[in-house]
């Protein structure tokens, strides 16, 4: 898989589903709802009553008009169907192509697989050798594919001039595959993503998705099984599984092609014509039948595991996407556990602090749903008194169902969300991938402007009758308890029956007989790609001084803005980590009018989302809003940065929920290793020297209400504030709105505090510091080291690109060295921070237990072949990032949210306002030799820190084979050296 858990655009209402996707971090898990209530209903009205509304709010039908994606279509002779929509705000056009069969598909004995060949289809076709070379040299983003229970998908977004390579290489796998799969490739994909399922099992809880399918359908049910399959399956697959799964499912008849962007219909017709035309056409996708299953009495499982809270669902299926419960479904349950101001919230989180978090939704596919609920029982809480308290909540609320006010604002929250989906044309939640969905699995490439309308016009008495035709059966009642892990996850995720029945011989590997290959195609050049057009950038000042830049951008009615203050968790030390996130966390939760519950209830009325968040050098709360709801929205957003409360209970029971987030991390692989490895290079005199923003145990547990109020009046001040702003508004329109909202603040006497950038750091030496995790399936490697440069240092263009030839890409030196070429991990990773002081570069490697050390020594062996071992940057390397970002640019600014972060990236870097304008120009300026000394100067490994959590058991040996010096550290790693 090439990429996970983003989820899909709004015909699913997935709120949150995980899908199986070639390359990205795994996180196997599915959202939720639960119930179970047997008390009668009272009446609630047909019609719901009129919600109050907060002031200047548009209405919920206005908002639903604003969703809208035009389209044509046409089928070729073959049964290829094609989606057209025309979206010319830039000069890129996403191709989407949805195959219709997934892993309810799979035959017994041959879990996995279909997942597995969504790997095999990147891996070159008859006259394509690697897909994604040819693409990313191109200027494509988003090169990916995902396969999940009903469909496996490919995207692409690339420049206009790039579309008819695109188009070619698809067809080209669709039409021409079979004759360059080999048996190597098999074995190293398989490698890949059972490397894919141990990362994902290796995560607290990583086991409970196999849990429910097991819990929740009998054997042989097309749901039962993990797209991810088992590793005895996967051992399984053959080069003759390959062919067959391929000559029976990958035939144009059963493809929906998507094409949105800048194209029209009458010229994608002659492309498609001419890249598929000549397909021929295949045997139907066979349909399974696959019945929403109810049991007949609760079932019960509780399993043991590494982690730091007991987690307790509730489990139900529930109805396919097009039941016409589905819609009503979905509100009910981001009501019950997914708003906000949820019930689960309100009630257990701030109610009566059973809980540190609580969640609901409903994972919808084709044929049937999972509906979900979970809750994280509070350390220190009797677990019976939590779970009989969280059967009541979801009990109560099917049995009296929501107020109208629930039912609005849980609708208005979904339609904002979609009309933001509007802004990309490609990839998994865009524009094509919503058409394709609608007619893959509703024959209506507008289902989604029908299920929007649907939820528009719920009523209270709607969405509690579905919830109790579903949440009132019997549940499947989960827990998932600390302690050491008993089941193996390689285990899971098979057909079931693997008790009674001997699991599928491991393939022969026998030759397979040679296929004859097609005539030679070429693959299309690329057009020359236009100049970029960056929005301009207009600049203000609030009367009290606080600046303000606005990009004016107007594809759709929503405005971002960002008030930004230089702050940080770099302000904690080590001392205090953890101290200043809590603070501006604490913002969200009161101000002197309004408490958390409210503070929640109005933005979801306003279909507005303010977040606050802490970097290493800023803070910033952003709001993202309706135009219609700019100005209301920019009030509620004031209040809460002017007005906090910090209230005692709140700053108790946020201090509660932080200690339990510093749990799961130090339960985490990877928490524990990016815990470890600042402390380490940085030293405990630097502010950058921290173990995070969610701090020590220590540190968050002395936290006081007056503390944190502190706190913000020393870093929040309007004189180290600024206002970014992006989206569909005028200047002569926002700047009032923002002067009534923030321009009467006044900063406290005094200067502004510092952080002290300059700190001495340790000198860096290459060295192995290991953390224990038994009973790991991989170990996480995460090694970095400082650079002699700050974030503010100009000209380091070519440190960019040379870290992107070694780490940062699908295509990188060591992701298709240890990835692609060995099979021994999911990907690995290479980057450069850009903060305001010493710059850090870092490596992340998941890798499978019993090849840490091999790994390790490949990849230093790497780096130092690059820095100066005489292997440098190659011709086709640096085609790909050179032309291939200066192709790919148009890409980076499709939607408010990547122009802003943009901004930001100027503003932090002290860049011009046209330096993306010239990256072009830059990136041409840019010669190899200047690639090759970046890579000498900043890349090499001679003082790698390299931290290892992983099983000693099995890698110990491993490691001292690589004759480094080793420290060893405690799990709990808030410390800020080894010892």
């Amino acid at each position: 898989m090439k990429l996970v858990g983003q989820p899909i655009a709004l015909p699913n209402f997935c709120l949150g589903t995980n899908m199986i996707a070639r390359f990205a971090s795994t996180s196997l898990l599915a959202l939720a709802l639960a119930a179970c209530a047997t008390a009668p209903a009272p009446e609630l009205a047909a019609t719901a009553p009129a919600p109050v509304a907060a002031p200047g709010a548009a209405p919920l039908a206005q908002l639903v008009d604003q969703v809208s994606i035009p389209y044509e279509s046409f089928t070729l002779a073959n049964g290829l169907t094609t989606l057209v929509h025309t979206d010319r705000k830039s000069p890129v056009v996403g191709v989407t192509l949805y195959y219709r069969v997934g892993s309810k598909n799979e035959p017994r004995g041959r879990t996995g697989f279909a997942h597995l060949f969504e790997h095999l289809m990147f891996g070159g076709s008859e006259n394509v050798e690697n897909f994604d070379i040819p693409l990313e040299a191109a200027g494509s983003t988003s090169t990916n594919g995902s396969t999940w229970y009903d469909r496996t998908n490919y995207v692409e977004t690339v420049p206009t001039g790039a579309l008819d390579r695109a188009l070619m290489m698809e067809a080209d796998r669709m039409g021409h595959l079979l004759g360059a799969v080999t048996q190597d490739k098999l074995d190293k994909q398989r490698g890949v993503v059972q490397n894919e399922k141990r990362q994902g099992d290796n995560q607290p809880y990583g086991l409970v998705e196999y849990a429910i399918g097991d819990g929740l359908l009998p054997v042989g049910h097309p749901y039962r099984h993990s797209t991810i399959g088992s590793m005895a399956d996967l051992d399984a697959a053959s080069l003759s599984d390959v062919r067959a799964w391929f000559r029976d499912n990958y035939a144009p008849n059963n493809v929906v092609l998507a094409l949105a962007g800048d194209i029209d219909t009458a010229t994608a017709r002659a492309k498609v014509e001419k890249w598929f035309g000549d397909i021929p056409r295949g045997p139907e996708v066979q349909q399974v039948e696959a019945p929403v299953v109810s049991l007949s009495a609760p079932v019960t499982r509780e399993m043991t595991d590494q982690v730091p809270v007991t987690r307790i669902s509730r489990v139900w299926t529930g109805p396919g996407i097009n039941d016409a419960d589905a819609p009503a479904l979905a509100v009910g349950l981001y009501i019950l556990g997914g708003l906000a101001s949820s019930r689960l919230d309100n009630q257990l989180v701030r109610g009566d602090e059973l809980a540190v978090r609580v969640s609901a939704g409903n994972q919808q596919h084709e044929k049937l749903s999972f509906l979900q609920a979970d809750l994280d029982v509070k350390p220190g809480i009797d677990r019976a008194a939590a779970e009989a308290a969280f059967e009541k909540v979801i009990g109560d609320f099917v049995a009296t169902g929501p107020t109208a006010d629930e039912v609005v604002r849980a609708a208005t929250q979904i339609v904002s969300g979609q009309i933001g989906a509007l802004e990309e044309v490609g990839g998994f939640g865009g524009k094509g991938a919503t058409l394709a969905e609608g007619l893959l699995y509703s024959d209506d490439p507008a289902n989604y402007k029908k299920q929007l309308e649907a939820i528009a016009a719920l009523t209270p008495a709607q969405v509690r009758d579905a919830m109790q035709r579903w949440l009132t059966r019997p549940p499947l009642k989960l827990a998932v308890v600390p302690g050491t892990r008993t089941e193996d996850g390689a285990k899971m995720g098979g057909w079931g029956d693997e008790d009674t029945l001997p699991a599928p011989a491991p393939d022969a590997r026998k030759p397979a007989p040679p296929i004859a290959k097609s005539p030679p195609i070429a693959i299309p050049p690329v057009a020359d790609v236009g100049e970029l057009t960056f929005p301009a950038i207009e600049r203000a000042t609030l009367s009290n001084g606080i600046p303000v830049q606005l990009a004016r951008r107007t594809a759709i009615p929503k405005v971002i803005v960002d008030l930004r203050f230089d702050a940080g968790y770099a302000a904690d030390g080590a001392a205090r980590a953890g101290v200043h996130s809590l603070m501006v966390k604490a913002l969200e939760e009161g101000t002197t009018t309004r408490d958390a519950t409210r503070i929640a209830e109005d933005q979801e009325r306003l279909g507005a989302d303010i977040s606050t968040g802490t970097s290493l050098d800023y803070d910033d709360v952003i709001l993202s809003a309706l135009s219609a709801n700019l100005a209301p929205s920019l009030d509620l957003m004031a209040d809460i940065v002017l007005n906090p409360a910090f209230r005692p209970d709140d700053v108790a029971r946020l201090k509660n929920q932080r200690l339990a987030d510093i749990s799961q991390q130090l339960a985490s692989p990877q928490g524990l290793a990016a815990r470890a490895l600042a402390p380490l290079v940085y030293g405990p005199d630097h502010p950058y020297g921290t173990v995070g923003a969610l701090g020590t145990t220590a540190a968050v547990s002395q936290v006081t209400a007056e503390g944190l109020a502190t706190e913000a009046r020393r870093w929040l001040r309007p004189d180290t504030a600024r206002i970014t702003v992006v989206g569909d508004v005028a200047m002569a329109e926002l700047l009032p709105q923002l002067e009534r909202a923030f321009g009467k603040w006044t900063a406290p006497e005094g200067a502004a505090p510092a952080k002290n950038l300059t700190a001495p750091t340790p000198s860096g030496q290459k060295r192995l510091v290991v953390i224990d995790r038994p009973n790991s399936p991989q170990s996480v490697i995460y090694a970095g080291h400082l650079l002699p440069v700050t974030g503010r240092t100009a000209g380091l263009e070519s440190l960019d690109l040379a870290n992107e030839v070694l780490g940062d890409g699908f295509l990188s030196r060591l992701n298709l060295l240890i990835r692609e070429e060995k099979g021994w991990s999911y990907g690995v990773r290479t980057g450069v921070t850009a903060p305001q002081g010493q710059r850090l570069f870092t490596l992340s490697a998941p890798v499978q237990s019993d090849r840490t050390g091999d790994s390790i020594a490949l990849i230093l062996d790497a780096m130092s072949q690059f820095a100066g071992g005489g292997k440098g940057v190659d011709a086709t390397e640096f085609n790909r990032v050179t032309d291939g970002n200066i192709r790919g640019l148009p890409n980076r600014f499709q939607t408010n949210a990547q122009v802003l972060r943009a901004l930001l990236d100027l503003q932090a870097r002290g860049r011009p306002d046209d330096y993306y304008t010239k990256l072009p120009e830059t990136y041409r300026a840019v010669k190899t030799g200047a690639i090759d000394t970046a890579a000498r100067t900043y890349l090499g490994g001679d003082d790698l820190t390299i931290v290892v959590v992983g099983d000693r058991k099995v890698i110990d040996g491993q490691l001292a084979k690589l004759g480094l010096p080793i420290t060893y550290l405690p799990v709990d790693t808030g410390v800020s050296s080894g010892e």
